[in-house]
């Protein structure tokens, strides 16, 4: 979630969604000698932005007991509470327009999320990358690459252990790609080469409506929560209410959060109106005491407050459940949805346990524009209509179905065969679910993995959070 301050104003981002919009909301502001620009003047103005809005500042060491002269990047995380395992996710970037970029989906990349894999069972040193997906209108995607594809090289170097997490990061990059038979990876001898590019994500993968066990069952692959395709995510909605699907399939596998006005615009399109009225309560925001109370002051607490809304395409009186699929990538406004809607149906999780994020953000900035850092501190808890937000520790969500998505070689997202739809379909038509992995006519194998989360040729693009949209921003000028 999204929400800009301009030093008097907020850029709200926060573990939900965030939204593209680019209003600006004025809020506190503090007096600073504006001709200074020592570490002084910025340490004190980040930490008087902390004590402000920081979920947990009651537990920030007091001013006077901090360095205001170190580094701002390295004195930002000095306030932090407990962080790495309380607040697992503030963050700072020494660009706030970068920092807006990377939450509206704009990278420098290639446009490939990719899933490390040892060679073998045995689990050696040496790993292949295989491509989870690959973005559209992206270089990847012009190069000929796609979902399923391996790659065992990069730039003539074997990936292994000690250089998986870096060896995509180059601007240009020699894929040497390979295939697999019979468990065994070789090389094909072939080069790929791809030059990272400026991209716009487009978080649709794919949509479509397949027939199974004499049900129409809608599937789509989301990968972010980006308010400016709120409407194409409508639009998809639109064709599976056309062919009226009885069942629908929601894959987030690879979604780590946005806007959490987009993650609001899915569960409206997805819950039943009827158990959940239009007006009644969807889920609720958290601040910490100093601002909640500047909120009640300011006679704006109810709109911390999101209320369901009534989508054209809605398509819940076709449904009795929803199944989404989910990794340890699902994350935050994706952890969301499935939280928003456990209160008014049936939802059936389908993978592994989610990430485990329960909290939002928003951005701070500077509007004298004397400093250009952006800062993105956890500034808010989310809870249901129940009051619930039970799932913000590292085992998240648990899937009802438990299944690694470590099953070579990959079908496309999408295909009846595809290792988590497939086990959607089984539920659907009857069938045992722990049957999907040999309902195939191509031999698969299972390999371990050096870790559960999928890669990124670009680390800005595997950003965990959910921002709240300005529009929607319980903020007002007081």
């Amino acid at each position: 979630m999204l929400i800009k301050y301009h030093f008097g104003l907020i850029l709200v981002t926060g573990m939900l969604l965030f939204s593209a919009c680019k209003k600006d909301v004025m809020f506190y502001d503090s007096s600073f000698n504006t001709n200074s620009s020592s570490n002084l003047d910025v340490n004190t103005w980040i930490y008087e932005q902390m004590n402000h809005y920081y979920l947990w500042s009651d537990s920030m060491p007091l001013k006077a007991n901090t360095n205001l002269t170190a580094p701002p990047m390295q004195y930002f995380y000095t306030l932090l509470h407990k962080y790495d395992t309380v607040d697992r996710f503030s963050w700072i970037d020494s660009s706030a327009t970068n920092l807006s970029n990377q939450l509206n989906g704009i990278n420098t990349a290639l446009g490939i999320k990719v899933n490390a894999f040892y060679i073998n069972a045995s689990a050696s040193n040496d790993l292949v990358f295989i491509i989870g997906y690959v973005l559209k209108n992206s270089p990847a995607q012009r190069a000929g690459l796609k979902r399923g594809d391996i790659i065992m090289t990069v730039g003539g170097v074997t990936i292994n252990t000690k250089n998986y997490t870096t060896i995509l990061q180059a601007q240009s990059l020699d894929l040497g790609m390979g295939q697999v038979s019979n468990t065994t990876f070789t090389s094909t001898n072939t080069t790929i080469k791809v030059t990272k590019e400026v991209i716009q994500t487009n978080p649709i993968l794919i949509d479509t409506v397949v027939t199974y066990g004499g049900k129409q069952v809608g599937y789509i692959a989301y990968v972010q929560f980006l308010s400016d395709y709120d409407n194409a995510v409508r639009a998809a909605f639109a064709r599976f209410k056309e062919k009226q699907i009885n069942e629908l399939v929601i894959d987030l596998r690879y979604n780590g959060g946005g806007y959490v006005s987009a993650s609001d615009v899915l569960t409206d399109l997805i819950v039943n109106n009827t158990k959940a009225p239009v007006g009644s309560i969807m889920n609720k925001k958290i601040y910490n005491k100093l601002f909640s109370s500047e909120l009640k002051k300011s006679g704006t607490e109810s709109d911390s407050i999101t209320r369901f809304v009534s989508e054209a395409n809605n398509v819940g009186a076709l449904l009795s459940r929803v199944f989404i699929l989910t990794s340890g990538n699902t994350a935050s406004a994706s952890e969301l949805v499935i939280n928003n809607l456990t209160p008014f149906m049936n939802v059936v999780l389908i993978g592994e346990n989610t990430y485990g994020k329960n909290v939002g953000s928003f951005t701070i900035t500077d509007s004298k524009k004397r400093w250009s850092y952006g800062l993105q501190p956890i500034t808010f808890k989310i809870v249901n209509s129940k009051e619930e937000s039970n799932y913000g520790t590292v085992d998240g969500f648990t899937p009802n179905y438990f299944k690694e998505d470590n099953i070579v070689p990959y079908y496309q997202l999408g295909d009846q065969n595809e290792t988590y739809f497939k086990i959607a379909l089984n539920i659907i038509s009857g069938a045992v679910a722990t049957k999907a992995n040999s309902i195939s006519n191509t031999k698969q194998f299972s390999l371990p993995r050096p870790q559960k989360l999928s890669i990124s040729d670009s680390r800005k693009q595997d950003r965990i959070d959910m921002w709240i949209d300005p529009s929607k921003s319980p903020i007002r000028q007081f």
